[in-house]
């Protein structure tokens, strides 16, 4: 059996000509995020010891919503959240990215000292990690509404493909080396792929239920919830057989 064989299930969006896809054997995985507990990074080399996760090459915004949210976010830190939080205010938080694969232009947050201008590191009184999450934290509210839409998404997934006749296919999954693009495959190391990741307590389309929920929405995600949990037996009725006299 090849080593990468995935169970997936799929269904019809009840209130629009969607069909969705679901990868059903990373959704019931135990995959949990290990960043200040073992990650290695994504970097040429293990780098367990900078603890920077994948932050490294800093964030790259999907849209103008997206930079317009993390701008309201960084509104709310104050020097005890963000380590670098003099440099975001005198040279500003964003850069321009290397233009996407359309040649569009791109967005990303600034670099500093070679990671992310919003990863806080190792000794930082105010906590190590991004001083976003922490900040969301602090105030009682969801780190997604808070960070860039590629750092609460990751390790998921979902991509959406149009046919000829305009049907679409949404498909979530785990986030591939090759969904970085050619610097993917120079990642010393990466969680998805890793057995050291999988040691949560809980499935993953629990223990990420809000992010899945946000990508999907409440209504898709309480119906993979079934799916997921439904027996076996019960994902198609039995045939019945008759019998001749």
């Amino acid at each position: 059996m090849p080593d990468d064989l995935r169970e997936w299930i799929s269904f019809e969006d009840p209130t629009e000509l969607r069909t969705w896809m679901f990868d059903a054997t990373f959704l019931r995985s135990s995959y949990t995020c290990i960043y200040g507990a073992g990650c290695q990074g994504v970097l040429d080399a293990d780098a367990t010891e900078m603890e920077q996760g994948c932050c490294s090459y800093g964030a790259h915004f999907v849209d103008e919503a997206d930079v317009a949210n993390v701008v309201k976010a960084f509104v709310r830190l104050e020097p005890r959240h963000m380590q670098f939080h003099r440099q975001a205010k005198k040279k500003g938080f964003l850069v321009a990215g290397e233009p996407a694969a359309d040649g569009s232009p791109v967005t990303a947050t600034r670099l500093v000292d070679d990671a992310c201008i919003f990863l806080n590191r190792p000794g930082f009184a105010g906590g190590v990690g991004c001083a976003l999450h922490l900040a969301a934290l602090e105030t009682g509210e969801r780190p997604l509404d808070w960070k860039p839409n590629v750092c609460w998404q990751v390790p998921l997934r979902l991509e959406h493909a149009t046919d000829e006749n305009g049907h679409v296919t949404s498909r979530l999954r785990d986030w591939k080396r090759r969904d970085w693009g050619d610097g993917g495959a120079e990642f010393h190391w990466w969680c998805t792929e890793s057995h050291e990741a999988y040691i949560g307590r809980q499935p993953v389309y629990v223990s990420a239920r809000e992010e899945i929920t946000e990508l999907v929405g409440e209504q898709v995600y309480e119906l993979l919830v079934q799916a997921l949990e439904r027996p076996p037996a019960d994902v198609l009725p039995t045939p019945v057989r008759l019998r001749r006299r």
